[in-house]
C-alpha cells in the first residue's frame, strides 16, 4: 500500500466516509453490462444454488437449483444459464470495423500491413466480488469439456450444444480477468476499491454492502456505523438484512431457511419449488441492487484518457476468441504448457507496468502517489540552456533547470520521461543538482528540496533546431517520471516444440500419451 493510500484510509476513518483515490475512472464501464450475481452452497465447492443474471436492472432472470446434490438439476441450471448469457455474448460478434495490422509474411518473413476485423464493442460481465470471478472460472472449467450428442452419440447424458460453448467463453473471461486493467470480467468491489479508499481492511472491502456504506452512507450515519449495520444487522428471524453473495451463503440462512426448504422440495410438497425460488431471490436481490448502485457511482467519474486504449485490447481479445470458436478449435486445455504459461505471465507483468504508468499519466492524484514514492517529480522551469551533442551529426541537447519541492530517487544519468501535448513521450536524463557554489552532488542529499538539471535527449524532432513546443520554457510547470510510459515485454520465448526438458519438454505429438497420467480411481474416492 502506497503512502497516499494509507493517508486516504486514515482520512476516511477521521471523516467517517470513504475518500477518493482517483479523479477519473480508470476502468471501462459498458453502457450495457451483463450483471451476474451467483449463489453457491456451503457443502460442495462450486455447487450452484441460484443466480440473478441480466442486463435490465429492473427485470433480472432468476435461476435456481432446488436440490444442488441432484446433478440433473445442476446441468439444467447450466443449460438455462447458457441460454440467458450467450445471446448477450454473441451479440457483439458481427458488428465489426477494419483495422490495419502488421503481420509476418510466411514467404518473405517481413512485416506487411494487412486489414483485419475488429469487433466494434465487446461484452462486459460484472460480478459482485472477487469470489464471483473465481466462480465464473470454475463454471467455465466445468462446462467447456462437456460432451454433446453431436460429439458423442452414445453418451448417456449429453449436454446441450450451447453449454460447452458458454464454458469456453467463461474460461476466456476468467483468464482475461487476470490481466491487469482488463474489463471483460470485473468485480464491483474491485472497481469501487480502485477509486475509493475506506476506513476498513481490504478483506472487509469484499463485502459489497459494507463497501457501499463507506462510499455513500445513509443520512445520519458514519461510514463505519453503516458498514457494521450492513455486515451484521439481522431481522426478527435472525437473518442478515444485507445478505452476502460472496457467493457463499450465511450459515443462519442455511440452517433455518435453506435446509427446510430443500427438505420440502425433496418431499414433493406442493408449491415447494416456488417457495425455494422466492427464498433464493430474496437472498440475491439486495446484492443485485447493490451492484447497480455501484455502477451509478462509477458513472459519476469521467473516464480516463487511456481507458479506451485498454478496452481496445479487450476488444482484440474478444475478437480473437470469437475467431477461434468459429474456426472449430478445441476448448482451452486444462493446463498450459511451459511456453504458454510463461507468455501469459510475461504479458500480465507488462500489462501491470503499462497500467501503473497510464493511471499516473491520466490522474494527478495517482501521480501524486508516485511523486511521494520518489518515482516522479514536478517542478517549475527556471532556465533553459541550449546545447548540442558531440559527434559527426550534432543534435540539440538542451539543459533544463527547474525548481521542485519533490524528492525523487535520482542517480547520475537516470532516464526521465514526460508526456508531450501530441501524445508522444519525451526522454531526458538527469544531469545534476547544483549547489550555489556550482558544485554537483546527489539530489536532495541533505533532505531538502532544490534545483535539478536535466538534459533533453528526445522528442524534439530530427532537425538541428528543436520543434516548437518540444522544449519547456522558463516559468512552465513540467512533470517528469522515472518510469517508462509504454513499458515493453521481456525477451522472446522458444516455440512449444523447442521447450527444454527442464520445463517439461516438447508437448506430446498426436496419438502419444501425455507425460502425466491421472492417479487410478480407488474405492476411497467414493463416499
Amino acid at each position: 500500500m502506497s503512502l497516499i493510500d494509507s493517508l486516504a484510509r486514515m482520512e476516511a476513518v477521521a471523516a467517517g466516509r470513504a475518500r477518493p483515490r482517483c479523479t477519473v475512472r480508470h476502468r471501462h464501464l459498458s453502457e450495457r453490462p451483463l450483471v451476474l450475481v451467483p449463489l453457491t452452497t456451503a457443502g460442495e465447492a462450486g455447487a450452484p444454488l441460484g443466480a440473478l443474471v441480466g442486463t435490465d436492472r429492473e427485470k433480472p432472470v432468476l435461476l435456481a437449483v432446488p436440490q444442488p446434490r441432484d446433478r440433473d438439476l445442476r446441468f439444467a441450471f447450466l443449460a438455462e444459464l447458457a441460454e440467458t448469457m450467450l445471446p448477450y455474448v454473441d451479440g457483439f460478434a458481427d458488428d465489426v470495423e477494419w483495422e490495419e495490422r502488421k503481420e509476418t509474411d510466411p514467404e518473405t518473413g517481413k512485416k506487411v500491413p494487412v486489414q483485419v476485423e475488429l469487433c466494434a464493442d465487446a461484452p462486459q460481465l460484472i460480478v459482485p466480488s472477487a469470489g464471483g470471478i473465481e466462480f465464473v472460472r470454475l463454471l467455465g472449467r466445468s462446462m467447456r469439456f462437456r460432451r454433446t450428442a453431436e460429439q458423442e452419440p452414445a453418451a448417456p447424458y449429453p449436454a446441450p450444444p450451447h453449454v460447452p460453448l458458454l464454458g469456453r467463453w467463461l474460461t476466456h473471461f476468467g483468464e482475461r480477468a487476470r490481466v491487469p486493467g482488463a474489463g471483460l470480467l470485473v468485480s464491483m468491489t474491485g472497481l469501487l476499491t480502485r477509486h475509493w479508499a475506506t476506513g476498513q481492511s481490504a478483506l472487509e472491502d469484499q463485502h459489497l454492502g459494507a463497501l457501499l456504506a463507506w462510499i455513500d452512507p445513509p443520512a445520519g450515519l458514519s461510514g463505519q456505523e453503516a458498514a457494521e449495520r450492513a455486515e451484521s444487522a439481522r431481522d426478527a428471524d435472525g437473518q442478515l438484512r444485507c445478505p452476502p453473495a460472496g457467493p457463499a451463503t450465511d450459515p443462519a440462512f442455511d440452517n433455518r431457511l435453506l435446509a427446510p426448504a430443500m427438505a420440502r422440495y425433496d418431499a414433493g410438497l406442493p408449491g415447494a419449488e416456488e417457495e425455494f425460488r422466492a427464498l433464493v431471490e430474496g437472498q440475491l436481490r439486495p446484492t443485485w441492487d447493490a451492484v447497480w448502485r455501484g455502477v451509478d457511482l462509477l458513472r459519476t467519474l469521467p473516464e480516463g484518457a487511456r481507458v479506451a486504449d485498454r478496452w481496445k485490447r479487450d476488444r482484440w481479445s474478444y475478437t480473437a476468441h470469437r475467431d477461434r470458436v468459429r474456426a472449430g478449435e478445441p476448448p482451452q486445455p486444462k493446463r498450459d504448457d511451459a511456453v504458454t504459461a510463461a507468455q501469459k505471465l510475461s504479458a500480465r507483468e507488462t500489462a501491470q507496468a503499462q497500467l501503473d504508468a497510464q493511471e499516473a499519466l491520466d490522474d494527478p492524484l495517482v501521480m501524486a502517489g508516485r511523486r511521494l514514492a520518489g518515482e516522479a517529480f514536478r517542478g517549475t522551469v527556471t532556465d533553459v540552456e541550449m546545447a548540442m551533442s558531440e559527434g559527426k551529426r550534432p543534435m540539440p541537447r538542451p539543459l533544463v533547470t527547474l525548481r521542485t519541492d519533490d524528492r525523487p530517487h535520482l542517480s547520475q544519468g537516470a532516464k526521465l520521461y514526460r508526456p508531450l501535448a501530441d501524445g508522444r513521450t519525451q526522454s531526458a536524463e538527469f544531469v545534476a543538482a547544483p549547489l550555489p557554489e556550482g558544485r554537483a552532488r546527489d539530489p536532495h542529499a541533505d533532505g531538502e528540496p532544490g534545483t535539478l538539471v536535466v538534459r533533453l535527449t528526445g522528442g524534439m524532432g530530427r532537425g538541428r533546431t528543436p520543434e516548437a513546443g518540444s522544449v519547456p520554457e522558463p516559468g512552465e510547470a513540467v512533470c517528469w517520471t522515472l518510469f517508462e510510459h509504454a513499458p515493453r515485454g521481456g525477451p522472446e520465448l522458444p516455440a512449444p516444440e523447442d521447450t527444454p526438458w527442464t520445463h517439461g519438454g516438447p508437448p506430446p505429438s498426436a496419438g502419444e500419451a501425455p507425460p502425466e497420467t491421472p492417479d487410478p480411481v480407488t474405492a476411497e474416492d467414493f463416499l
